[in-house]
């Protein structure tokens, strides 16, 4: 399905989300991919850390090696259950050390994982508005946060989540990475609320490729993502033909993505799920060029 020309030749922006290794093998994936992803010229990566820091060391690795093997400005996830302030501060000065300069300041999950009930730690930061205006006590850091165009599972309606995203911004949020979601009408609705609640920050749409609609769907329910009924009409017919799901999960993200900008979007975060190969077709799809690509191709020919 050839996309319209509306979106080719625009100003569009991708940042990318990638998580640590959990084995050798995946090790090998995860730089794989970024050896093929760099390519676009992301304006920033991210790297996730686990709920109570449960993957701090391995997130530290990773990130240590973006920053000291790739040309890729690198930004950590950073989470607050679970810790005092000082420990949190001590982890800071710790990925500061390693050249951190950006962190996505998140809560994070409770420890019992999604559902389980939230309780802040007596001596650290209640949530992630707290954690943000701590990080700025700290330093000069740039500052990323989340974003819910669906609501977040926890919280009572729409309207505490732009709450607490105006907290998150008045304290010093440099940009909102929102959760993935597919329909584009519930994020413009949203967005429109949250200009109106005074917040000026950019409110970066979180794209979410399906690699696999099964579990993405259990995924989605576990996070409150709403998923459309045309998904399933895509998808249809395709469990055992990979070659052809990829494509149509390729064309899914693209016409989201032309989608927003002809809405006057311009930016966007990826969640590659440390695999280029979709990610690189939804890019390909839009008419996007590789930076990276001929840059390599010059330095070859020179």
């Amino acid at each position: 399905m050839a996309l319209k020309n509306e979106a080719r030749g625009r100003n569009i922006r991708v940042s990318f989300e990638f998580f640590p290794p959990k084995s050798e093998e995946m090790e090998g994936q995860l730089w794989h991919t970024v050896s093929e992803l760099q390519d676009w010229d992301p304006d920033f990566v991210s790297v996730t850390y686990g709920a109570g820091g449960t993957t701090r060391a391995p997130t530290l690795t990773t990130v240590t090696r973006f920053l000291s093997q790739t040309p890729l400005a690198t930004a950590s996830h950073l989470t607050c259950v679970g810790a005092t302030k000082e420990e949190t501060h001590q982890v800071v000065d710790t990925f500061r050390k390693a050249g951190v300069t950006h962190f996505v300041a998140l809560r994070g999950d409770a420890p019992g994982g999604a559902g389980a009930p939230y309780q802040p730690h007596p001596g650290g930061y209640a949530n992630a508005a707290e954690l943000v205006a701590g990080l700025k006590e700290i330093g000069d850091f740039e500052i990323s946060v989340s974003a819910y165009p669906e609501k977040h599972p926890e919280s009572h309606d729409t309207a505490a989540d732009i709450d607490m995203l105006k907290r998150k911004a008045d304290n010093g949020a440099d940009r909102a990475l929102t959760q993935f979601f597919f329909d584009n009408d519930n994020f413009e609705r949203y967005l429109e609320r949250v200009r109106g609640a005074g917040i000026s920050i950019p409110v970066v749409p979180g794209i979410m490729p399906i690699q696999n609609l099964t579990q993405l769907k259990r995924f989605a329910g576990a996070c409150g993502t709403i998923i459309p009924a045309f998904l399933d009409e895509r998808f249809a017919g395709f469990d055992d033909k990979p070659e052809e799901r990829a494509k149509v999960a390729a064309e899914v993200a693209a016409e989201q993505i032309e989608d927003l900008v002809r809405r006057g979007i311009h930016d966007f975060h990826l969640y590659t799920m440390n695999r280029a190969p979709l990610v690189s077709a939804v890019l390909d799809n839009l008419g996007l060029s590789r930076p990276g690509r001929e840059t390599k191709s010059a330095g070859a020919a020179a």
